[in-house]
């Protein structure tokens, strides 16, 4: 693990400095030796610092991705920003919820930003601060934005789907119907 690191160390560190107050910091590599680092931001005001980190080694944005990641009563996103920086794949992780609704736009640093950010803002409700170009990419202005903010998760159906819970919230919910 720490020859396939090595050329990145500099990169990390500087970025699980970031994760230091509770953040999540890993590190695996596939079956190729290709090297994949993720840190979990603990506060998404730190993702512009860690973009910055990110821009001045040289990385590019390869994709962002937004999510819904609640449970049957908890809601809570998260978005993962995608980097590739001399052979790694570098993903950062922010979690939002009620104290942390908001997550800073990096498209000043990542110009290929705008788009992902605006998808998260039309289908997920994300708020982006700072969004150079918040106008909707495809959805018609008289739909709600967010969209996808109230769906289920494949993998809380699953889950449920497998055991009784799914049943029994069923099963309550139409004994309180009828």
């Amino acid at each position: 693990m720490q020859d396939t690191l090595r050329d990145n160390t500099y990169i990390t560190k500087n970025i699980a400095v970031l994760c230091a107050n509770g953040g999540d910091v890993r590190h695996s590599t596939d079956a190729f030796s290709n090297p994949f680092h993720w840190f979990t931001l603990d506060n998404p005001r730190l993702l512009t610092k860690a973009a910055e980190a990110l821009r001045n080694a040289g990385a590019r944005l390869c994709m962002i991705t937004a999510y819904n990641t609640r449970q049957l009563g908890d809601p809570m996103q998260q978005v993962c920003y995608h980097f590739e920086c001399e052979r790694a794949i570098i993903n950062i992780t922010v979690i939002l919820n009620g104290e942390w609704p908001t997550v800073p736009s990096i498209t000043p640093l990542f110009a290929n930003a705008d788009w992902h950010e605006r998808e998260m803002m039309e289908l997920y409700g994300i708020a982006v601060a700072n969004q150079p170009n918040p106008r909707r990419l495809f959805l018609d202005e008289e739909l709600d934005q967010g969209l996808l903010k109230n769906s289920v998760p494949l993998s809380v159906m699953m889950n449920g789907a497998s055991s009784s819970a799914l049943w029994e919230r069923i099963l309550s919910d139409k004994g309180a119907a009828s």
